[in-house]
Order: structure tokens, then C-alpha cells, then sequence
């Protein structure tokens, strides 16, 4: 569509939901795969069916210290008659009829035996062993292929792999494992106002780009962080376009509808602007786009803002080109120390920072999330300072002080 930022304005602004799910629709995963070794895996996105090729155990193994035994040599034994048995002096050696072998919890269980007995129910006398317990046969046995069989699935494609689960592949004897190559981010700075370092009047040093770069290798993806690009059409326009071969590319500033807001218009340029303007505060002027089937997140140049926007629409979308969606963010409950104004229709995200009660100690006291009091859009200490956000949805004026609330803690996982 015909994107003209002057006169459209902000006019109208799409919800948060709606927004998110038409930039993911302009998503396509790739399908570009890498081995690594498996202690490198952990959050890796399994790329190939996973079948384990060896049982686990890979033998009959002792569930306890005891002795091996044949079942139906301790038939009938018991704390007044007991099962003698003679003691084999090699635990390794098969046990024949009429024999015990000592074996620890793991140990393989010997040939021949096919039960063991608990230490406590055994007393060893010189060369005999006295059973005070009869045992089943496979009692205090692990059977070979007891944990994972032979063969058995592990993951889909599509899994993303657990700390959990890299023991599990390990466990099956597995050292290498196919994964889809992280998202290729491209974040391009925007802003003829931008320096590196020793500001001027009138000069910010550069602080977005970095953040976003940081938050894309955080949340699974390699980052290229480009260098500022000056606030002039065919500048951006050629910046852009130069990492059109990436999975998204992510520019900041320049995205809302001033003389010197150029990306939309950019964007536009080089494919479609698909969403101008979202219901969420901070950060509406959002602008969401595709170029030769490459989403372009464009992300305000306010850092708070920069943020919110970066949480709500670039993780998901980078998440959707490994061909996977985005986990909630964890949340942890607290109590509001102050009300949170909103605006109804828009979605509201408060920074606050969360504190143990001042006024009850007790174990299951809610602690306290407090407003940070900076609440530009333009202050990076607010978010930066704080430990995460309370939401307040859309059809909501607010949120009271006092009410219980979900703090987002959303620098704590991919």
C-alpha cells in the first residue's frame, strides 16, 4: 500500500495483538541448519527428528546396593529361616544356582542373576550369604531400556532444547546435534543526531542500537550491529537494502511522522508498510514493513520506547524465523504501590521495580512493585533501573494502588 506519513498521521493505531500478528505473517523461517556439540545446544531449535541409538541403560542395572541373586533361590526366605546362599568372590562372574553376588546401585546386574536384595535384608557369614527376604524376579532390577528405548523419538523439529534435555542426549551416547542457525538480525541506527562518544549541543551518543544488539544475541539471534546512518533518504534507503538478506532487519529512530521520521516512507520505498502506529504506550509510532520477504522492524528512537517495542515485536519475530513462537515473558506477583494511569484502547506498559513488603514479612507476603517516577518515554534510567513491567490491557483506565498485579520480568529469559 501507498504509505504518505503526512497526512495519514497516527489518526488511527492498530492493537498490540493485531500488529504482532500481521508482522508474523510477513515472517518466513528459514531453514539453514548447523551441528553443534551438544553442551552448546542448550536453547538451540532442534532442526531434525532425534531418535536415541542406544537404550538407556544399555544393560540391566542394580536399583540398589545388595546382592544378586536368582529370585527363586530366596522362595520362602524370611528373619527366622533364611535363604542361605554361597558369596561369589568376583562380583563380575555369572551367578549359577545358589549363589549371590555383591553389586552396588548401577552396577550391571550379573548373568544368571535376575533380582538382587537389599543390604539391609542380607548378613554375610564368612563365605555364605544369609537372605532374610524373598525377592521377586526384576525386583530392584532397571532393565535395560528402562529410561529410553532403543530407538525411541527424543524431539520433533522444532523443539527448542533444555539443559534437561542435553543431559538426556548425552545420556544416549549422542555428541553432536542438528539445530537451525540463529536468526540473522540486522540493526541499523538512525538519527543525524547520533555520535559515538564526547557529545556536542545537539548530539546523543548512540545507545538503542546497542541495547537492540544485546537484546537480539539474548534472545538467540547473532546481531549486526551497523553503523549510524544520517537522517537522509537515499542513505537509509541504502542501508536497508544492503541487509535485505537477513532474517529482520531492525532500524531505530526516525520511525514516527516528523520531517526527519524518513523510515516509513523508506520502507515503503523498498516494499510495504504494513503497520504505522500502534495502541501501546510507550512507543505508538512503531512501524512495522517488508522488503523482498524480509520484515522490518522500525523501532521509535526514545529508549524506553525503543525497548517496549523491541520486547512486543522484534523477540517474537525472531523467534518466528526459527520456526518457533515466543514464550510469555515470566512474570512474578506483586502489590501496586502506586496507581498506573492508562489511556482506554491503548496498552499500557509501566516500569516499576519490585521490593520485599515493608509492612508484613511473613514468607507469604507479596512484595512491592513501585512505579519508577521517571515516565518519559526518553528516560533509559527508568527501564533501566527498574526490574521489569506491569501490562494494563487495553479496555483498562489503569490500574489502583494496592491491587495485585503481574510484573513482567522481561530481561530475565530469551
Amino acid at each position: 500500500m501507498s504509505h504518505d506519513r503526512r497526512e495519514s498521521g497516527f489518526k488511527r493505531r492498530t492493537r498490540v495483538a493485531d500488529a504482532r500478528a500481521t508482522l508474523l505473517d510477513a515472517v518466513t523461517p528459514h531453514d539453514r541448519t548447523e551441528s553443534v556439540p551438544v553442551e552448546a545446544a542448550d536453547g538451540r531449535v532442534v532442526a531434525e527428528p532425534i531418535d536415541a541409538p542406544a537404550p538407556v541403560p544399555g544393560y540391566d542395572r542394580a536399583a540398589m546396593d545388595g546382592y544378586a541373586v536368582r529370585a527363586r533361590d530366596t522362595f520362602g526366605a524370611g528373619d527366622r529361616s533364611p535363604a542361605v546362599l554361597a558369596a561369589k568372590a568376583a562380583e563380575s562372574d555369572a551367578v549359577a544356582p545358589g549363589e549371590a553376588a555383591r553389586v552396588h546401585t548401577g552396577s550391571a546386574v550379573p548373568e544368571g542373576a535376575d533380582a538382587v536384595v537389599m543390604i539391609e535384608q542380607v548378613e554375610t557369614v564368612g563365605d555364605e550369604v544369609e537372605v532374610f527376604d524373598a525377592v521377586a524376579t526384576g525386583e530392584n532390577v532397571g532393565e535395560a531400556g528402562e529410561d529410553v528405548a532403543d530407538g525411541q523419538r527424543l524431539y520433533e523439529p522444532g523443539h527448542v532444547l533444555r539443559p534437561s534435555d542435553l543431559g538426556l542426549l548425552r545420556s544416549v551416547g549422542l555428541d553432536r546435534v542438528s539445530v537451525r542457525e540463529p536468526p540473522e538480525v540486522a540493526v541499523i541506527p538512525t538519527g543525524e543526531e547520533l555520535v559515538e562518544s564526547d557529545p556536542g549541543p545537539g548530539e546523543v551518543i548512540e545507545t538503542n542500537g546497542l541495547t537492540v544488539s544485546r537484546l537480539v544475541e539474548r534472545w538467540g539471534g547473532r546481531a549486526r550491529y551497523r553503523d549510524v546512518v544520517t537522517d537522509d533518504p537515499d542513505a537509509l534507503r541504502e542501508a536497508v537494502a544492503a541487509d535485505l538478506d537477513a532474517d529482520v532487519v531492525v532500524t531505530t529512530g526516525g520511525s514516527s511522522v516528523g520531517k526527519r521520521d524518513l523510515i516509513p516512507e523508506v520502507v515503503d520505498g523498498l516494499g510495504e508498510v504494513l503497520v504505522h502506529g500502534v495502541a501501546l504506550k510507550p512507543g505508538h509510532p512503531v512501524c512495522l514493513g517488508e522488503a523482498e520477504g524480509t520484515p522490518i522492524v522500525s523501532l521509535p528512537g526514545y529508549p524506553v520506547a525503543c525497548i517496549v517495542n523491541a520486547a512486543q515485536f522484534l523477540r517474537p519475530a525472531m523467534k518466528r524465523a526459527t520456526g518457533t513462537d515466543a514464550d510469555p515473558f515470566p512474570t512474578r506477583r506483586a502489590t501496586l504501590a502506586r496507581k498506573v494511569a492508562s489511556e482506554p484502547g491503548v496498552r499500557t506498559f509501566a516500569r516499576v521495580s519490585v521490593s520485599a513488603s515493608d509492612e508484613d514479612s511473613s514468607d507469604d507476603a507479596l512484595p512491592t512493585a513501585t512505579p519508577t517516577r521517571a515516565s518519559g518515554s526518553g528516560i533509559l534510567s527508568s527501564v533501566a533501573l527498574a526490574d521489569g513491567w506491569v501490562v494494563v490491557p487495553e479496555p483498562r483506565e489503569g490500574i489502583d494502588a494496592g491491587e495485585t498485579v503481574d510484573v513482567e520480568l522481561w530481561e530475565v529469559t530469551p
